[in-house]
């Protein structure tokens, strides 16, 4: 079942909410914990538990379990087995991006099913040109994986690149929004390759030429304690809203470290995502 279908069915059942799990510094002290590895291991578990449990997809920030060394990586294996044996789809926030057999070894890594970091889909990076995606994108079609292409990012650094126009006179983004389209095309239910594009992005002067109609999902960070509404969502995306997973991360993990109100968290946050859909 390829990634696409996987995430369809996901949807219909728990919506499209993408819940974080970035186990940043300071919400391991608002949670009564030291930053060490036995905090961490504490504030991941439950997080997995209760997001594995609750939400369609959960997004483990990779950088907040790197930090903390080999038992950082440790932890952060024992997180997607539980989000994953929980029915979560598990995307990995790890922006790859090279070439050649360094960009092979990456998605050796994490979407070969051999791999203890496997998961079902990755970010990556197109700044090195589209093509340089090729070994992510083999690997991802011959494990059933997914992929979210870094198009249109909220940081406010990213316009500098991202809305550039190419020689051909069109923008930087919606070359990769094009390239990510034609990767999806014929695909059903849904494409398995996704894009990211903040749910903060502010409207171009440029034309840009994305309608967003990519025929794949459409990852939208920045809800909640980054600033963008679910109203927001609707805005930047219009008809192509039904295909966007907001993403969701302190705003849910604050409610921590009570189970019951981390719970009620994510369940608020997956009812106003499933909306979207409606």
């Amino acid at each position: 079942m390829t990634f696409g279908q996987r995430l369809h069915d996901v949807i219909g059942a728990r919506g499209p909410l993408c819940a974080g799990i970035d186990p940043h510094p300071s919400l391991l002290t608002q949670w009564g914990l030291d930053d060490t590895i036995d905090g961490l291991r504490r504030f991941a578990g439950l997080a997995a538990e209760v997001l594995g449990a609750e939400a369609g997809i959960v997004k483990p920030q990779s950088a907040f379990f790197e930090r903390h060394g080999s038992a950082g990586i440790a932890v952060l294996e024992e997180v997607i087995a539980t989000c994953r044996e929980a029915g979560a789809l598990v995307l990995l926030d790890v922006k790859r991006g090279d070439i050649g057999s360094t960009s092979q070894a990456y998605a050796d890594a994490y979407l070969d099913p051999r791999s203890p970091l496997a998961v079902d889909a990755i970010t990556v990076s197109p700044y090195l040109g589209f093509g340089s995606l090729e070994p992510f994108l083999t690997t991802a079609a011959a494990h059933d994986a997914g992929l979210f292409v870094l198009a249109l990012t909220s940081n406010p650094e990213g316009p500098q690149f991202q809305r550039a126009v190419t020689e051909e006179g069109a923008g930087v983004g919606a070359t990769v929004l094009r390239e990510v389209a034609a990767r999806n095309a014929d695909a059903t239910p849904l494409g398995s390759v996704g894009v990211v594009v903040g749910a903060t992005v502010q409207p171009s002067t440029q034309r840009l030429g994305e309608d967003f109609a990519i025929n794949g999902p459409i990852l939208a960070p920045g809800v909640g304690a980054q600033g963008a509404t679910f109203d927001d969502v609707r805005r930047v995306f219009g008809a192509s809203a039904r295909h966007v997973l907001p993403a969701s991360s302190r705003e849910i993990l604050q409610a921590g470290p009570d189970a019951t109100a981390l719970r009620d968290a994510v369940r608020r946050a997956a009812d106003a995502a499933g909306e979207l859909t409606r």
